[in-house]
């Protein structure tokens, strides 16, 4: 099928960074570092990485987090700005979709470039998991369950993933096992090709018992898993169920941040686009289905983009459980072992800190993208939990085909 451009200015992604993603645990990587911090190393980066990017051409900072308190409160875009030295004129501000949090927070600076607001923005997440459990502090209104508005295990995660299992029999464990094994082998293979390491932020980290150190990797890939040890992991979320920490990604700390631009001004700053974004779309399912998300925004981002499913050369998919990247494939008729499909390993081994997430997609994706001139479309696209989806649809700017 042949692309339609859509109205307005086109909006490239010009580069992506995080930091290490580290445990959410008190002697994780980043059980003593502030989760603003980490967001000021992602933007401090990109602004080293790109020397020809005036700072004060930055005229947006957007910031998403999933729980906005603490070290992650403080209206994340304007605080995190103020800290890596962007100049005082810079404003930005916090966004808040959950696990599509950085997503969102990239889809709503390149609407405002598209239609002329900005020029250039930054964009990104964080979650520190660490200090901010999921779900602490939140008092959902008593009404989701006394109106029935929610089943009463829509806000429990896990369970919502055993929903999966329930409705679609053909996804057993074993599927779910099998692919969880794969990624954890396929982000080692990326790791030892040099194709992770190049757009991660170190970090300098402190330690009350070791002193400083610097985080330099991520901590929780555990490369040598196999189906066999899987299958003797306990169903944390029901009796005899089939959702285990294997098949499940990590609790998880780390951050997340990307440049955008107008097309235009990347060629007037002699910036080097990796990535043309296409189109973008949000869609809701039922809450106790939670995973079913991507499949509706992905079905209207590809509309919207005049394209179809076969038009897509790289799929990069947020891996919060095995069963729902699975409830994906099924649906638009992709094997398991699809070579499109997260070709570096997903979140079951790098991790996935809830709001961070979207950008760490988009950044492997322009990487894939560079190794792949023959590809012209990609997707990232991800769930979020009380039942969303999110997809974007990029055009990778080394496409060599004719147009």
């Amino acid at each position: 099928m042949v692309h339609t451009p859509q109205p307005g200015r086109s909006v490239v992604f010009a580069d992506g960074v995080r930091t290490p993603f580290g445990k959410a645990r008190p002697d994780g990587l980043y059980a003593e570092t502030r989760a603003d911090d980490l967001v000021v190393a992602c933007l401090r980066e990109l602004l080293r990485r790109n020397p020809a990017l005036p700072p004060e051409r930055v005229e947006e900072v957007a910031i998403a987090a999933a729980t906005q308190s603490g070290d992650q409160g403080l209206v994340l875009g304007r605080s995190t700005a103020l800290l890596a030295g962007l100049p005082v004129t810079t404003p930005g501000y916090a966004i808040d979709r959950w696990c599509a949090g950085a997503m969102t927070a990239v889809t709503t600076t390149a609407a405002s470039i598209a239609v002329g607001a900005l020029d250039v923005a930054l964009a990104g997440g964080v979650e520190h998991m660490g200090h901010h459990p999921l779900g602490a502090g939140m008092d959902p209104n008593p009404r989701f369950l006394t109106e029935r508005i929610v089943s009463p295990d829509a806000l429990d995660m896990g369970k919502t993933a055993e929903a999966l299992h329930d409705r679609f029999p053909q996804l057993t464990r074993q599927r779910a096992d099998a692919y969880a094994a794969a990624s954890q082998q396929k982000f080692a293979k990326a790791v030892a090709n040099g194709q992770v390491g190049a757009d991660l932020v170190p970090v300098a980290v402190a330690g009350s018992a070791q002193g400083w150190g610097l985080a330099s990797a991520d901590e929780l890939a555990r490369p040598e898993t196999t189906v066999e040890a899987l299958a003797g992991l306990r169903t944390p979320f029901r009796p005899h169920g089939r959702v285990t920490a294997g098949n499940a990604s990590p609790l998880t700390d780390g951050a997340t941040a990307c440049l955008l631009t107008a097309e235009e001004t990347a060629a007037e700053l002699g910036l080097a686009p990796r990535m043309r974004l296409v189109s973008f779309a949000y869609a809701g399912v039922q809450p106790e289905v939670m995973g079913l998300g991507p499949i509706p925004s992905t079905e209207k981002a590809l509309a919207k983009a005049g394209l179809g499913v076969d038009d897509i050369g790289l799929f990069e998919l947020n891996e919060a459980f095995a069963v729902q990247v699975l409830s994906f494939l099924d649906h638009f008729g992709i094997p398991d072992d699809d070579e499109r499909v997260n070709p570096y390993g997903g979140a079951i081994a790098i991790g996935h800190p809830l709001a961070a997430s979207g950008v760490r997609l988009m950044t492997q994706l322009a990487r894939q993208f560079s190794e792949h001139p023959e590809v012209r479309y990609g997707v990232t696209a991800l769930c979020v939990g009380l039942g969303q989806g999110g997809t974007v649809v990029w055009e990778n700017t080394a496409w060599e085909g004719e147009r």
